[in-house]
């Protein structure tokens, strides 16, 4: 019998809204685009997907292979999603 594993996701170790949009912050900071996708889908888990998915109207299965990393989002998805996240998003010179 093997050793069972379950994925970690950072976000349950974060204490409110304030240290999750400094995550988000963090991981769009990251040269890699697909750093910002991966720690949005660790929010969506931590939020819930099943839930993302109604309020949106996007496929459950679709944003889990959104949030994997190896795809580009269109910009539409990630809108939605941060909408529903109630992640605002500032942009300063």
């Amino acid at each position: 019998m093997g050793i069972g594993t379950t994925s970690l996701n950072p976000v349950d170790y974060l204490k409110g809204d304030a240290e999750i949009a400094d995550y988000l912050t963090a991981a769009y900071q990251d040269y890699v685009p697909a750093v910002f996708i991966v720690a949005l889908g660790h929010v969506a888990r931590h939020k819930g997907v099943a839930q993302l998915a109604k309020e949106t109207g996007l496929n459950r299965e679709s944003l889990y292979k959104t949030f994997n990393g190896k795809v580009q989002p269109k910009w539409d998805t990630v809108h939605r999603l941060l909408k529903a996240m109630k992640v605002e998003f500032e942009i300063a010179a």
